[in-house]
C-alpha cells in the first residue's frame, strides 16, 4: 500500500509564489481591461529578469499598465519622461557641490537619478537623442551606473519598462539596435476588442477605483527569478531555440528563402537566451518545471520581432519583421515533446 507523500516545503513555497503572481495579474486587471497577453508578457519578463519595450499608438494605456504593475509590486518605482532636451545625468544622477555647515568646507556629493529604483518607466523612450538613450545601456545590461568616477550598483530586482509610439516620427530618434537587443521582449499593444472597449468606457467614466494592493515584494520577485533559472530546459528545447535564432540570419545555410531575400541582420545569441528564459518563465507560471516547445513558441514573437532587421527590399514590399517571424515559426518544425500543456 502506497501512502501519498506531503509536498515538500520548497514545492509549497513555489506554489505560494506562483499563486501570488496570479493575484498580481488579477489585481492589475482591476484597472486594466483586456490586454491579457500584454500583461502576461510583462510578468514573464519580470520573472525572467529582463526588460520590456511596449510599442503601441497613443491612448492604449501603456503608461497606466506599467504604473499599475508597479503599484501591485511592493517595489520602488520611478518614471522618466524622455524629451529631446533630456541629458544622461538627468537619468543616472549628477554631482553637486555642497558647503559643510560649521567648517565652511566644500565637497562634492552624488545625487542619484531616477534610474536608481526597482521599476523604471522610460516613457516615450524614442523622444530622447541616442546619447541619452545610451545612458540606460549600462544600467539595463550590468545593473550598475558609472558616474563621478565610480561604479554604483542598482537596487535589485531592477526592471526597465519603456514605451514607444510607432506612428510619430517628428521629434523622435530610432532606438539603436544595441539598445533594442537589451530588451528581453518587444511587446505590441493593440486596440481592444469591442466588448473590452465598452468595459473601458464603463470603468473610466464612473467612480474611480481605489489603489491597488501590493502582491509581491522584492524578495519574492528575486525568489521567483531564481526558480525560473531552475526550470529544466531539455536538450531538444535548447536545440529548437537555437534553430529558430539561426534561421533568422540570411547568411546561415538553414535560413529560409524569405529570410535570405528580405532580412538585413538576424538575431544574435542573446535572442536564444531570451527565448529560453522567457520559455522557462512561461512554464513556471503554468506550474511546470520543464520547458516544452510550445513555451518557446509562445515567447518567440516578442523575443524575435525587434531582433530581425528587414532590408530595403522588405520595406519596399511592405514585409515586416513580424511577418518574417510568423513564417519562421512555420518553417522551423518544433521537436516532439512528452510534456502535456
Amino acid at each position: 500500500m502506497h501512502t501519498a507523500t506531503a509536498p515538500s516545503a520548497a514545492a509549497q513555497d513555489r506554489d505560494a509564489l506562483i499563486a501570488a503572481t496570479a493575484r498580481l495579474r488579477g489585481e492589475v486587471a482591476r484597472r486594466i481591461v483586456g490586454q491579457q497577453d500584454v500583461l502576461d508578457e510583462i510578468v514573464m519578463a519580470l520573472l525572467a529578469g529582463g526588460h520590456v519595450l511596449l510599442v503601441g499608438v497613443p491612448g492604449l494605456a501603456k503608461t497606466l499598465m506599467i504604473r499599475s504593475v508597479a503599484e501591485a509590486l511592493a517595489l520602488q518605482f520611478r518614471r522618466i519622461q524622455f524629451t529631446p532636451d533630456l541629458v544622461p545625468s538627468d537619468i543616472t544622477g549628477t554631482e553637486i557641490l555642497e558647503e559643510e555647515h560649521g567648517t565652511g568646507g566644500r565637497r562634492f556629493r552624488f545625487v542619484e537619478g531616477p534610474v536608481f529604483a526597482n521599476v523604471v518607466l522610460a516613457d516615450e523612450i524614442n523622444r530622447a537623442p541616442p546619447r541619452t538613450q545610451a545612458a540606460l545601456l549600462e544600467a539595463m545590461q550590468e545593473h550598475s551606473v558609472t558616474a563621478a568616477g565610480q561604479t554604483m550598483r542598482l537596487p535589485e530586482p531592477f526592471f526597465v519598462l519603456a514605451t514607444q509610439n510607432p506612428i510619430e516620427q517628428e521629434g523622435t530618434y530610432a532606438l539603436p539596435e544595441a539598445q533594442l537587443d537589451r530588451f528581453l521582449f518587444d511587446v505590441r499593444v493593440g486596440y481592444p476588442g469591442a466588448e473590452d472597449e465598452v468595459a473601458i468606457l464603463r470603468s473610466t467614466t464612473g467612480a474611480t477605483t481605489g489603489p491597488l494592493a501590493p502582491m509581491l515584494g522584492g524578495e519574492e520577485v528575486l525568489a521567483l527569478q531564481a526558480m525560473v533559472r531552475d526550470v529544466v530546459a531539455p536538450d531538444a528545447a535548447l536545440r529548437y531555440a537555437t534553430a529558430l535564432v539561426r534561421a533568422t540570419r540570411p547568411d546561415d545555410p538553414t535560413a529560409p528563402t524569405q529570410v535570405k531575400q528580405y532580412v538585413r541582420w538576424g538575431a544574435g545569441p542573446r535572442a536564444g537566451q531570451a527565448l529560453v528564459l522567457g520559455a522557462k518563465a512561461h512554464a513556471l507560471l503554468a506550474g511546470r518545471l520543464a520547458v516544452a516547445p510550445e513555451d518557446i513558441r509562445r515567447v518567440a514573437r516578442p523575443v524575435l520581432r525587434h531582433r530581425v532587421l528587414p532590408n530595403f527590399a522588405a520595406e519596399a514590399e511592405g514585409i515586416t519583421s513580424e511577418r518574417i517571424v510568423e513564417e519562421l515559426l512555420t518553417y522551423v518544425a518544433p521537436p516532439r515533446s512528452d510534456v502535456r500543456l
